[in-house]
């Protein structure tokens, strides 16, 4: 049987593992990428890279199609993969117009769309911040009448926190409002609900959740990217009924929102005031921000070369999760003062990974104990932000 030949698509560079696993597995691989990454990727990952021309990151999108398009002329290609979040919808119009298996459109709205995943969630009786669209003015009144401020501001399509703004009062929606024009129904408003985030990182294959771990952040990550501070997460103790709850919850998403093969990255809140578990949003892709790192740190599952064995199979061949390990792990990363942070001083023996990026500093610890991982996280927090820490303001836009 003739391999798979994938083309991945990426305007970001990430999904490197990803890259070299499916080409370890037999595939063809091609890779389409932004014409400013140029000499930035593996090539013996890949077979063939072809380029787009790019402003900020953006393709025009005709002109993709007819690329795309020109390419499989003379190669068959058998699947599509987006590697970053923003490349998910344009991956899925591909696949519809050249009629290649894979996400269709309607579906990737599920995990691109903050008001369609919360649409979907609330009819699959998954509870869920109250929101409502910014597009018909009285519904929008009607919303901040009934329910209390603070709000959150939300651009529906972006990732992260970019974009995001925590409003305070009903003069200041509606002067944010004025100012997006026309472009004010890509937003949704919700009810800010204070509490702790968690997330769960996901392998799905035939609609079953075939390996998922659990994890909470210190502080929210918006928090973290609009107020300052240092980014951390760790895997939530095995067997703790936050655990369990989170990954029951985690499973019947990711059914009703109709996952059939792939991996995820959702996140829930905990409500501060009820105790509630909500959910906030999720991707059809790996968690970014060195997530994939203490994943594997913990339990030796690498999400982005399972991924791409998963791709490679397609539904036609097996696929097994290999076995995992049941460490703990947690991850620490820090904008830094220093262009060249020296981080020598930091010798504990948990430590398996090391950020080499400049202005910044992050660290993964994996241990079998999990209170150990936490006190360890805990003590480096307090050291990296006095030797350290840095602030800078969040991105409004993807492209900033």
């Amino acid at each position: 049987m003739r391999p798979p030949t994938i083309l991945a698509i990426a305007s970001y560079q990430k999904g490197h593992a990803f890259l070299y696993k499916a080409k370890a597995e037999g595939a063809r691989v091609l890779l389409l990428t932004s014409l400013s990454l140029k000499d930035q990727w593996p090539r013996d990952a890949v077979d063939e890279v072809f380029y787009m021309p790019d402003e900020n990151k953006v393709w025009n999108r005709e002109d993709t199609f007819k690329a795309v398009a020109f390419l499989a002329r003379t190669e068959h290609l058998d699947r599509i993969v987006p590697l970053d979040d923003f490349d998910l919808e344009l991956a899925a119009s591909l696949r519809e117009h050249l009629r290649i298996p894979g996400m269709g459109e309607t579906t990737v709205r599920r995990f691109r769309d903050k008001l369609a995943m919360r649409m979907c969630a609330n009819e699959a009786a998954i509870a869920v911040p109250e929101f409502v669209h910014i597009l018909n003015h009285e519904r929008i009144r009607r919303f901040v009448e009934r329910t209390p401020a603070p709000w959150v501001l939300k651009p529906r399509s972006f990732a992260g926190s970019i974009g995001i703004r925590k409003v305070e009062t009903a003069d200041e929606l509606w002067s944010l409002i004025h100012e997006l024009g026309d472009n004010a129904p890509n937003y949704l408003l919700e009810r800010y609900v204070p509490g702790d985030i968690f997330h769960v990182d996901s392998i799905v294959n035939d609609r079953e959740i075939l390996f998922a771990v659990a994890s909470g952040y210190g502080r929210p990550p918006l928090d973290v990217a609009q107020g300052g501070g240092i980014f951390t997460t760790r895997l939530l103790e095995r067997g703790s009924e936050q655990e369990k709850e989170l990954l029951e919850l985690n499973q019947h998403l990711l059914k009703s929102l109709g996952l059939v093969r792939g991996v995820s990255h959702t996140e829930y809140i905990i409500g501060k005031l009820d105790g509630k578990v909500y959910f906030l949003e999720t991707a059809a892709r790996v968690g970014g921000a060195h997530i994939a790192e203490l994943v594997e740190a913990a339990t030796g599952i690498n999400l982005w070369a399972e991924w791409a064995r998963i791709e490679v199979a397609g539904g036609k061949s097996e696929y097994n999760v290999p076995a995992a390990r049941n460490d703990y792990a947690g991850l620490l990363v820090s904008l830094a003062k220093q262009e060249r942070p020296d981080t020598s001083a930091y010798q504990y023996p948990e430590i398996v990974w090391r950020m080499d990026k400049q202005h910044h500093v992050g660290f993964i610890v994996k241990d079998e104990s999990h209170s150990k991982v936490q006190g360890i996280l805990g003590e480096m927090q307090d050291r990296v932000q006095q030797d350290f820490w840095a602030y800078a303001p969040a991105k409004s836009t993807p492209t900033e």
